[in-house]
């Protein structure tokens, strides 16, 4: 039964780790503050859940589970609460998204579709 808590926890903690790195990867790499936000909050609440349940099943039926259990809930609910109002404050100071990477007008089916509509 211990090899299997061990391997459950290895996964999790492989799924947060790449969820986290992910995260980060999408906060370089898009354009505006809108995109990178969702990036971040996104990864960043599974890859901590994931990783602090790892932590859960290492640490056994005890008080620090208890205690991880109640973190992992602190982090669903203040994570998305936080990046909303992170981008309503740019929202609300004027920055406009930037369109000017808009994958939409290069994407071959949506030009074969226009062309053919001329």
């Amino acid at each position: 039964m211990e090899i299997v808590l061990q391997i459950i926890s290895w996964v999790l903690i492989s799924i947060g780790a790449f969820a986290l790195i992910c995260g980060a990867v999408g906060v370089i790499r898009f354009p505006d503050i809108y995109t990178r936000m969702h990036a971040a909050s996104i990864t960043d609440t599974l890859g901590s859940a994931s990783i602090l349940l790892a932590l859960i099943f290492q640490s056994g039926a005890s008080l620090v589970s208890a205690k991880l259990a109640l973190i992992i809930i602190f982090i669903f609910v203040t994570s998305p609460t936080s990046s909303f109002s992170l981008v309503h404050a740019a929202l609300s100071s004027g920055v406009e998204p930037d369109l000017e990477h808009d994958l939409r007008d290069q994407h071959p089916k949506e030009q074969n579709k226009s062309q053919t509509e001329n």
